[in-house]
C-alpha cells in the first residue's frame, strides 16, 4: 500500500509538471517576443536547455547517482523552478536580457538532465516494490499523462493568453514543478552497499543488453523521423490553404490512439517478445506515415495518426520492460539517462534537418519516405533478433545432440 501511494504522489506530481509545461511553451516566446522585441531571441531558453542534455553523458555521469530518492529530487525540482522563475521576475523588473534567457535555459537544462531520468528511475524502483511488471506499468502511465498534457496544454495556454494571463502561467509552471518536488519527497530512496565505487556509464551499462540499443536504435529512428509528421503535416495544411487543419487532425489522432495504447501497451508487452515487439510497432508507425504521404486528406490523417499513437505507446513500453527487467539501482538509472540522451539528440537532429528536406522534396514525399526508412529499420531489427534467436535453438539443439 505504501509502494502505491508513492507511486501516485510521483506521477500526480510528473503530471502536474508536465501539463503546467505544455501550457507554457505558448506563453513564452511572447513574454520574451514582447521583453525583448527579437524573434530571434524567442528560442535561447529551449535551445540552451537542450545543451546540458545532450552533454549529460559526460558531465552528468556521477550527478544523475545522486537522485536517488524524493528529497533529492526535490532539489531538482528547486533548481529547476529557479531557472523558470528567473524569466517572469526579470521580464516583471524589465531586466529580460538574452544572456539571461541564455543562463536560465542552461540551468533548466541541467535540471531537466538530472530530474528526468531520476523520477523515472525512482517511479520504477517503487514499481518493482509494489510488485512484477509494475515498473514498466508506472512507466508507460507517466508516458500517458505526458501525451494526455500534449493534446490538450496548447489549447489549454492559447485559452490563457488569450484572456490575459501570460505572465502568471510562467509563474504557474515554476510553482507546478516545485509541488512536484514536494510530492516525491514521500519517496525514500532505494540504496543497496555495492562493492565497487565506479560509476556506471552509458556506454558500459549496454554491454550485455544488446536488446536496449537495438530498442534505442528503433526509437531514435523514429524520433530522427519524427519532424515529417509535425513539420510536413504543418506545410501540407499551408500549402493547401488549409492552415492548421491537417497537423490538427494528426495530432488529435495520435492523441487519442496514444491514451488507447497506455491503456492496452502492458498486456501487449508481457505476451510478446519485448524487442520484436518494439519491432513491430514502429515498423507499423511507419506504415501509418507512409498512409498519411499517400492518401493525405484529414480525415485518412487522422486515423493514421491514432494508429500511429497506439503502436508508438506500445512501442516505448517494450523498451521499458527491457531496461526495468534487466537492471536495478545505478545502472538503471544510467539507462534511463541514456535513453533520454538518445530521444533528445535525436529529436533535435530531425528538426535541424526537417525544414530542408521539406523544402526540397515536399511534404507528402518526405511523410513516405520518413516512414520507408523507420519501417526498414524496424524491420531489420527484427529480422536481426530473429536469426539470433533461429542461431540459439540451433545450438542448444547441437548442444543436447552432443
Amino acid at each position: 500500500m505504501k509502494a502505491r501511494f508513492e507511486a501516485l504522489a510521483l506521477l500526480a506530481g510528473s503530471g502536474t509538471a508536465d501539463f503546467a509545461m505544455r501550457i507554457t511553451q505558448v506563453a513564452l516566446p511572447l513574454v520574451i517576443l514582447r521583453e525583448t522585441g527579437s524573434v530571434a531571441a524567442t528560442g535561447l531558453v529551449g535551445g540552451a536547455s537542450g545543451i546540458p542534455v545532450l552533454l549529460s553523458p559526460w558531465w552528468a555521469r556521477k550527478a544523475r547517482q545522486w537522485v536517488d530518492s524524493g528529497p533529492r529530487l526535490a532539489v531538482v525540482a528547486l533548481v529547476t523552478a529557479i531557472a523558470l522563475a528567473s524569466v517572469p521576475a526579470a521580464a516583471g523588473l524589465g531586466l529580460l536580457t538574452p544572456e539571461l534567457l541564455v543562463f536560465s535555459g542552461l540551468l533548466l537544462g541541467c535540471g531537466t538532465a538530472l530530474a528526468d531520468p531520476g523520477r523515472s528511475a525512482l517511479l520504477a524502483d517503487t514499481g518493482d516494490r509494489w510488485g512484477p511488471d509494475r515498473a514498466v506499468l508506472l512507466l508507460t502511465w507517466q508516458d500517458g499523462l505526458r501525451r494526455v498534457g500534449m493534446l490538450i496544454g496548447p489549447t489549454v495556454g492559447a485559452l490563457a493568453v488569450s484572456a490575459g494571463f501570460t505572465n502568471r502561467l510562467l509563474w504557474i509552471e515554476a510553482v507546478a514543478v516545485v509541488g512536484a518536488g514536494l510530492l516525491a519527497c514521500t519517496v525514500p530512496a532505494q540504496r543497496v552497499v555495492v562493492r565497487t565505487v565506479e560509476v556506471p556509464s552509458i556506454r558500459g551499462s549496454l554491454k550485455g543488453r544488446p536488446e536496449v540499443m537495438y530498442g534505442w536504435l528503433i526509437r531514435g529512428t523514429g524520433c530522427v523521423t519524427w519532424f515529417a509528421f509535425t513539420l510536413g503535416l504543418s506545410v501540407l495544411g499551408e500549402q493547401r490553404g488549409r492552415p492548421g487543419i491537417y497537423l490538427a487532425a494528426g495530432m488529435t489522432g495520435y492523441g487519442v490512439g496514444s491514451l488507447i495504447g497506455t491503456a492496452i501497451s502492458l498486456a501487449v508487452v508481457r505476451r510478446i517478445p519485448p524487442v520484436a515487439c518494439a519491432a513491430v510497432a514502429w515498423s507499423w508507425s511507419g506504415l501509418c506515415w507512409i498512409a498519411m504521404g499517400l492518401w493525405s486528406t484529414p480525415a485518412i490523417v487522422a486515423v493514421a495518426g491514432a494508429f500511429s499513437g497506439v503502436t508508438v505507446v506500445v512501442g516505448i513500453a517494450a523498451i521499458s520492460i527491457i531496461i526495468t527487467r534487466s537492471s536495478a539501482g545505478a545502472e538503471r538509472r544510467t539507462l534511463l539517462s541514456g535513453q533520454a540522451v538518445v530521444v533528445s539528440a535525436s529529436s533535435s537532429a530531425g528538426l535541424l534537418i526537417g525544414g530542408p528536406i521539406i523544402a526540397t522534396v515536399g511534404a507528402q514525399l518526405t511523410l513516405v519516405g520518413a516512414g520507408t526508412l523507420l519501417a526498414l529499420i524496424a524491420g531489420l531489427v527484427l529480422l536481426r533478433c530473429q536469426t539470433a534467436l533461429h542461431a540459439r535453438d540451433r545450438d542448444h539443439h547441437v548442444g543436447r545432440a552432443a
